[in-house]
């Protein structure tokens, strides 16, 4: 039974997160209305055979823009889970096999970003960079250092002191080979969990603020902003937040159950 609900999480997360990756790929070549046209005699439109979804305030097709919203959604979450990982692991592999001061230092300072609210913190960054996809991933990749780093350091703090590092320091092996050639394989499963879960969070937080006016700028498509200019109009229609926040449940949804999954299938402690 146990084997059985972990295969239904991998088919529905993995299911879920190809249909919106094959949304993103369609956007770029297709969507059914331009995202930017503006139709104001049909806006506000109920859900029908011509726009599935309805149209906004200005006559848009929300599916349209669902789409191309889609694209933002993993562009940003792609570079946030991309700079977490790459200086994540880096920090955390360092900290976690050199030990000593180098590792408290090291952690220190991820405790410290760690102390500051997610969500604050990419505020204050993005209000100082700007807004936009680039400085909301760069932002939000920041954001995730620290997580990313902790599983590493664990990982490597379980990893280092067992026979085959020790083995391989007796042979001469270099330290950096045996971090990332030995170790590194063998707490990938718990760093794959990290990063779709910071995947997750990337594409709420970059939701979150949009929503609040700093990340993706008008006219480009992004459901937290598309949630928000549906936020006037809840009462008279309410189709018109359907559509976005549906798709940010869902994928979210969808990125939780495959990270499940996968640390299940992964993890031997798990069977």
């Amino acid at each position: 039974m146990q084997k059985y609900k972990k295969n239904i999480n991998l088919l529905l997360g993995a299911g879920i997160l190809l249909l919106f990756f094959g949304m993103m790929v369609v956007s770029y070549f297709y969507t059914p209305y331009d995202v930017n046209s503006m139709d104001i005699p049909n806006k506000l439109q109920e859900p029908s055979k011509t726009h599935i979804f309805g149209t906004d305030e200005f006559g848009r097709d929300i599916f349209s823009r669902i789409l191309k919203g889609s694209q933002t959604a993993f562009i940003v979450g792609l570079l946030t889970v991309a700079i977490g990982a790459f200086f994540g692991v880096l920090i955390g592999g360092i900290a976690g096999y050199a030990g000593g001061l180098l590792d408290e230092v090291f952690m220190r300072i991820m405790d410290a970003l760690m102390a500051f609210p997610g969500i604050i913190l990419a505020l204050m960054l993005v209000a100082v960079f700007g807004p936009g996809i680039i400085n909301t991933s760069i932002a939000l990749g920041i954001i995730a250092i620290p997580s990313i780093a902790r599983v590493t350091r664990s990982g490597f703090v379980q990893q280092k002191e067992s026979e085959y590092v020790t083995a391989a320091k007796l042979i001469g092996v270099k330290p950096y080979k045996i971090m990332f050639k030995h170790i590194l394989p063998n707490i990938s499963s718990q760093i794959i969990v990290a990063l779709s879960i910071a995947f997750a969070i990337a594409m709420l937080a970059e939701a979150a603020l949009s929503y609040l006016g700093l990340g993706v700028q008008p006219p480009d498509p992004s459901w937290g902003r598309m949630l928000k200019d549906a936020q006037s109009f809840l009462i008279s229609s309410p189709w018109y937040t359907y559509a976005p926040g549906g798709a940010i449940t869902l994928l979210v949804l969808g990125l939780y159950l495959l990270s499940n999954a996968i640390r299940d299938i992964m993890d031997p402690r798990s069977k």
